[in-house]
């Protein structure tokens, strides 16, 4: 473990570090970064013209900072940071954490923008983002970052959040540029089909949608409901915390087929969510008045890590095939690498200048 300086909002100078550092070559083509409610993921091409992406959960823990707590998650290797006189445990360590102890983990982001209420939210962003992200090549190196789209059902400060990332990003070295999360799935997933079609991301805190035409972004919203909208729901009908809901929904459930009755109450959020979420979109297409004519079917790709639970795309297409959608659709599938695609089609944007 690694122990180094920090300068950030509420960290003093004493703050301790005990973070492994993740760190890789990078071409001068930029990075691109998804800053999810649920997950932190960076993109970067690597020397044999791959790209590498790493993930973190957007999720930490406070705990007692006592000799035997240190000391057990010192022999657990657990990455943590001493805070204002606290433990705080990190990303995916603070989730399984919380598991065992049943607590909730605290969440820097609210519903996909930056939580208002937690005076702890900035900091440790921070230092989750620096984690995947790494220090630029060189200064001014391109890093386009994810935002979300302006809500049709919730009034969310975008251009706050926007702004604050581009902050961030700046003081860490690196030309900072935003893109909506749903188009960088387009730009991720789309590039067979000219970067025409629909982009959706099912993200934690709310889902994005994106209708490009050539690159173009000609429709961009969000829908305030995501899986944290799901956990929420789930918990609170079958009276449980709501670390366990994700727990019960990310532990194999198959959709098209509940097994008991906390299944039977995630596919019943889950096809709420989707079904919501199309008649948004139809609702859209069916009002834009500069929408562009689409001279053949277009492709709709799903993407995010709510889309990964078993039996998502034919539940998907299930309610989509209720839905009278005013454009002839060729197909309808899943980002191959879901959970990775808006931070890959950020990288494809820093790559491009988009």
């Amino acid at each position: 473990m690694t122990h180094d300086d920090f300068e950030g909002d509420k960290v003093d100078a004493s703050t301790e570090f005990c973070i492994e550092s993740s760190t890789e070559t990078s071409k001068l083509l930029g990075k691109g970064l998804d800053i999810g409610t649920a997950n932190i993921a960076a993109a970067i091409q690597t020397d044999d013209g791959g790209v590498a992406v790493s993930v973190e959960r957007n999720a930490f823990l406070d705990i007692k900072a006592d000799v035997y707590s240190k000391n057990m998650l010192t022999k657990l290797k657990v990455p943590y940071v001493v805070h204002n006189g606290n433990l705080v445990v990190l990303g995916q360590a603070a989730f399984e954490l919380a598991n065992i102890f049943s607590r909730e983990t605290r969440r820097p982001m609210c519903d996909g923008l930056i939580s208002p209420s937690d005076t702890d939210a900035l900091p440790m962003i921070k230092l989750i983002i620096q984690k995947c992200l790494g220090d630029p090549v060189e200064p001014g190196e391109n890093c386009y970052f994810s935002v979300p789209a302006e809500s049709l059902d919730a009034d969310n400060n975008v251009v706050y959040h926007q702004g604050l990332f581009e902050g961030l990003l700046r003081k860490m070295g690196y030309n900072a540029k935003a893109i909506n999360e749903a188009h960088a799935v387009v730009f991720s997933e789309l590039a067979d089909s000219d970067f025409t079609g629909i982009g959706l991301s099912f993200g934690g805190g709310m889902v994005n949608a994106c209708v490009s035409y050539k690159t173009i972004p000609a429709l961009s919203f969000s829908v305030a409901r995501g899986g944290d909208w799901i956990d929420k729901n789930v918990a609170q009908v079958l009276g449980i915390k709501r670390s366990k809901a994700t727990h019960i929904k990310e532990q194999g459930v198959d959709i098209r087929d509940p097994k008991n009755r906390e299944e039977e109450a995630v596919a019943i959020y889950y096809r709420n969510l989707i079904h919501y979420l199309m008649e948004n979109l139809a609702m859209r297409f069916a009002a834009g008045q500069d929408m562009p004519t689409f001279p053949d079917p277009i492709d709709i790709v799903c993407s995010g890590g709510t889309t990964m639970v078993k039996g998502f795309i034919e539940v998907f297409q299930d309610e989509f095939a209720k839905i009278d959608f005013p454009i002839p659709v060729r197909r309808i599938f899943r980002a191959e690498e879901a959970l990775n695609s808006v931070a890959k089609g950020c990288l494809v944007a820093a790559a491009i200048g988009e």
